[in-house]
């Protein structure tokens, strides 16, 4: 669990998969060991955070309406 305030952005990552300038975003934090894989199972969204970034098997627009919904 994180609190709202911890998150920066969420990511698509079918979109990030695409977008150039995004990979090596993902990459260089996968080199860093920044990224906490939370998931076995694909990876739908990433929730970036000052210090890491967690993989999810959730859709980043779940993710987005869980945060609205806890407002």
């Amino acid at each position: 669990m994180l609190r709202i305030r911890e998150i920066i952005a969420i990511l698509d990552a079918s979109h990030a998969r695409k977008s150039q300038t995004k990979v090596p975003f993902i990459e260089r934090a996968i080199e860093r060991g920044q990224i906490e894989n939370l998931t076995a199972d694909e990876v739908k969204s990433y929730v970036i955070t000052q210090n890491k970034i967690y993989t999810s098997p959730i859709s980043s627009m779940t993710l987005k309406k869980r945060v609205h919904e806890s407002q």
